[in-house]
């Protein structure tokens, strides 16, 4: 039966209240730009319910939602984008000589460019496209000075549903359940020209979950 394809990017970038942390930025050496991009949280949904952001993600490889097809209601396979939030912010790295915690200002704003997501397993087993999914690069921009930034983005894209190792976990084939820990990075520049980047970091655990009714 045909599997039907289906994006859940909107709804995540609708929700832009985040609650809790599982995820804390890179502080460490992020090169000559004055500012240090920080990951404060990290969040993800499964597409077929993108609303329902949780700080860890059980990824469906298939799942099967009613349609109506030549007047007949049938569970129909189908294929979802997996979405993230991340919040994000900027601290800079001279907090002055009394340690108050200089705010940054416009000059020392951030333009994010794009992200790299790569999936990990904890046995160290993690051979691209045949132990965990291949990493993903995605575009971004968003402008950060002052304050912090909600940014949504694609955590689990349809074609590594369609590649091993998901693929061969469709219908209890292959292997039951995958656990990995997705690294998500984020890259930008200042006005400088500086180069920035932060790192954080989400469960997702791959199956074939069991279908909402």
């Amino acid at each position: 039966m045909r599997a039907i394809f289906r994006s859940g990017i909107a709804g995540a970038a609708a929700a832009a209240a985040l609650a809790g942390s599982i995820s804390c930025g890179d502080v460490a050496r992020q090169g000559r730009s004055p500012s240090l991009l920080v990951v404060d949280t990290l969040q993800a949904a499964s597409g077929a319910d993108p609303g329902n952001l949780t700080t860890f993600l059980l990824s469906d490889v298939v799942t099967r939602v009613d349609q109506t097809v030549n007047g007949e209601t049938r569970r129909v396979p189908t294929i979802f984008n997996d979405v993230g939030q991340a919040t994000l912010r900027l601290v800079l790295k001279d907090q002055g000589t009394d340690g108050s915690g200089v705010a940054p200002s416009t000059l020392n704003s951030v333009t994010l460019k794009s992200y790299h997501v790569r999936y990990l397993r904890a046995d160290g087993r993690n051979a691209p496209g045949v132990d965990v999914p291949f990493p993903i690069d995605g575009a971004v921009t968003t402008t950060l000075s002052g304050g912090s930034a909600v940014i949504p983005f694609e955590i689990v894209r349809h074609q590594a549903k369609l590649e091993p190792p998901l693929s061969a976990m469709a219908s209890g084939g292959g292997r039951v359940f995958i656990s990995t820990i997705a690294e998500v990075t984020f890259y930008g520049t200042d006005l400088a020209g500086n180069d920035i980047q932060g790192t954080g970091t989400i469960s997702v655990s791959f199956g074939d979950y069991a279908d909402p009714e």
